[in-house]
Protein backbone atom coordinates (compact mmCIF):
# COMPACT_ATOMS: atom_id res chain seq x y z
CA UNK A 1 0.00 0.00 0.00
CA UNK A 2 1.32 3.43 -0.87
CA UNK A 3 2.54 5.68 1.90
CA UNK A 4 -0.01 8.33 0.91
CA UNK A 5 -2.88 5.93 1.59
CA UNK A 6 -1.45 4.92 4.97
CA UNK A 7 -0.99 8.59 5.84
CA UNK A 8 -4.62 9.21 4.85
CA UNK A 9 -5.80 6.32 7.07
CA UNK A 10 -3.90 7.86 10.00
CA UNK A 11 -5.21 11.34 9.22
CA UNK A 12 -8.82 10.09 9.21
CA UNK A 13 -8.27 8.12 12.43
CA UNK A 14 -6.92 11.22 14.15
CA UNK A 15 -9.82 13.34 12.88
CA UNK A 16 -12.34 10.69 14.02
CA UNK A 17 -11.04 11.03 17.58
CA UNK A 18 -11.37 14.81 17.47
CA UNK A 19 -14.39 16.84 18.52
CA UNK A 20 -15.75 17.29 14.97
CA UNK A 21 -15.48 13.60 13.99
CA UNK A 22 -15.80 12.37 10.42
CA UNK A 23 -18.34 13.24 7.78
CA UNK A 24 -20.29 10.39 6.21
CA UNK A 25 -18.08 10.52 3.11
CA UNK A 26 -14.89 10.46 5.21
CA UNK A 27 -16.18 7.49 7.22
CA UNK A 28 -16.86 5.60 3.98
CA UNK A 29 -13.38 6.50 2.68
CA UNK A 30 -11.83 5.35 5.97
CA UNK A 31 -13.68 2.03 5.78
CA UNK A 32 -12.59 1.43 2.16
CA UNK A 33 -8.95 2.29 2.93
CA UNK A 34 -8.91 0.02 5.98
CA UNK A 35 -10.39 -2.86 3.96
CA UNK A 36 -7.76 -2.40 1.26
CA UNK A 37 -5.03 -2.35 3.93
CA UNK A 38 -6.35 -5.53 5.61
CA UNK A 39 -6.71 -7.32 2.26
CA UNK A 40 -3.05 -6.60 1.47
CA UNK A 41 -1.94 -7.86 4.89
CA UNK A 42 -3.99 -11.05 4.48
CA UNK A 43 -2.49 -11.72 1.05
CA UNK A 44 1.00 -11.18 2.43
CA UNK A 45 0.42 -13.62 5.30
CA UNK A 46 -1.12 -16.22 2.97
CA UNK A 47 1.86 -15.91 0.62
CA UNK A 48 4.26 -16.42 3.50
CA UNK A 49 2.38 -19.43 4.86
CA UNK A 50 2.13 -21.04 1.42
CA UNK A 51 5.94 -21.12 1.34
CA UNK A 52 6.38 -22.42 4.89
CA UNK A 53 7.48 -25.92 5.81
CA UNK A 54 7.43 -27.69 9.18
CA UNK A 55 10.35 -29.93 10.06
CA UNK A 56 9.80 -32.87 12.40
CA UNK A 57 12.33 -34.44 14.77
CA UNK A 58 13.59 -36.76 11.97
CA UNK A 59 14.34 -33.86 9.62
CA UNK A 60 11.34 -34.53 7.36
CA UNK A 61 9.92 -31.35 5.90
CA UNK A 62 6.18 -31.05 5.36
CA UNK A 63 4.51 -28.18 3.59
CA UNK A 64 1.80 -26.43 5.58
CA UNK A 65 -1.72 -27.16 4.40
CA UNK A 66 -4.80 -25.05 4.76
CA UNK A 67 -7.07 -26.02 7.59
CA UNK A 68 -10.38 -27.35 6.22
CA UNK A 69 -13.21 -24.89 6.63
CA UNK A 70 -16.19 -26.10 8.68
CA UNK A 71 -19.42 -26.45 6.69
CA UNK A 72 -21.58 -23.36 6.81
CA UNK A 73 -25.23 -23.77 7.81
Amino acid sequence: MEKEKIDRINELAKKAKGPEGLTHEEAEEQHALRQEFLDEIRQSVIGTLENTYVEDEHGNRTKLRRKPQPPQN
